[in-house]
């Protein structure tokens, strides 16, 4: 079956088009993106009645995403996550990042990719999104070359390849930052049922900081568990938890997520080590969402596929140091389905 694909012209900034461009599948499921942050706006697909809705969090006027303070489906780098004094060392070189979390960086700071405006080229079944990242900007060393190809297919999975080149060694972790609700936005996310293919996670200080331990999840283990639930149960008001997958491969789930009472299900595949997840408990905004009202805390959830956070400063996590002229290859795969039983178990 085809993908049709459609775009609109959505203003203009820093003198070039902002344009919205809709994928749409045979069954009419469809994804909305745009170049602005090469970010995805919409994600509309049926529940187990088969009536489409909205299932990530977003907004309808191009205005509320330069006002956006929750990254909301934007791509993230090129450090995702943070970084632990806004400061890394680098073949015995010492670099300074923009500190926007305190003393920390997070997502880049204000020169991240969220902010940036991407050129992009229609494909037969997918759109492709580029962007030059100059030496120097926000800190990082290296002119690099990143591409973003987001995929449309008929059973519904929006496929996600990052590819990135740099002319001098630097660090790379590219993401989404797409929030769930697959509610249909009918409700907040605390009925939601999680399973996480992880039985590891980063401790972290307050400041969500990795101290460098890995540690068993115990009380922060997701397995077909109700959202509302693990928060009582973890005595948080909040998840923002890196997870260190089992098996990190396109072959198995990272994480699967339900909602029973819509019946859909978001499978999500990487080829990333882990993933941070993340309850929206920050979500705020003024600007209304798909559901004509504005984002507030727990509206909607992140599976941020990455490697870990603050990478360059703990020599014992998976490297994230991209060496001039070699390429960064790394996947995200969201496979949005409808439950047969409404039970799962990874």
């Amino acid at each position: 079956m085809s993908i049709t694909i459609s775009s609109k012209n959505w203003g203009t900034m820093a003198g070039k088009e902002i344009c919205l461009l809709k994928l749409q599948n045979a069954n009419g499921a469809y994804v909305e993106l745009t170049n602005y942050g090469a970010r995805i706006v919409s994600v509309v697909v049926p529940d187990k009645n088969g009536k489409l809705e909205h299932v990530v969090l977003g907004f309808n006027e191009p205005e509320a995403y330069l006002n956006d303070q929750c990254y909301l489906g934007a791509t993230i780098g090129r450090f995702a996550n943070r970084i632990a004094g806004a400061a890394f060392t680098l073949n015995g070189e010492g670099y300074k990042l923009e500190a926007n979390d305190g003393p920390n960086s997070n997502h880049s700071g204000p020169a991240g990719c969220d902010t940036k405006v991407f050129d992009f080229a229609v494909q037969s079944d997918s759109i492709l999104f580029s962007l030059e990242l100059l030496n120097g900007e926000g800190g990082f060393p290296g002119n690099m070359k990143l591409n973003i190809t987001y995929r449309w297919t008929a059973d519904q999975q929006l496929q996600i390849n990052y590819s990135a080149v740099s002319d001098a060694d630097t660090i790379a972790n590219f993401t989404n930052h797409a929030y769930f609700n697959l509610s249909g936005e009918r409700e907040n996310i605390l009925e939601h049922r999680l399973s996480l293919d992880a039985a590891k996670v980063l401790e972290t200080n307050a400041q969500y900081i990795p101290t460098g331990r890995i540690t068993d999840a115990d009380k922060w283990l997701f397995s077909n568990s109700k959202i509302a639930d693990k928060l009582l149960e973890a005595n948080i008001s909040g998840f923002n938890q890196y997870y260190i997958s089992n098996k990190p491969a396109l072959a198995t789930p990272a994480a699967v997520l339900d909602h029973y009472e819509s019946g859909r299900r978001l499978s999500v595949y990487t080829t990333y080590p882990g993933l941070m997840f993340y309850t929206g408990d920050y979500l705020t905004g003024t600007y209304p969402g798909k559901a004509s009202k504005p984002y507030r805390a727990f509206d909607g959830l992140c599976l941020e596929c990455q490697f870990y956070p603050d990478a360059p400063n703990h020599p014992t996590f998976p490297t994230t140091v991209l060496k001039q002229g070699t390429r960064y290859n790394q996947q995200i795969i969201y496979q949005f389905s409808t439950l047969n039983n409404a039970r799962h178990n990874l």
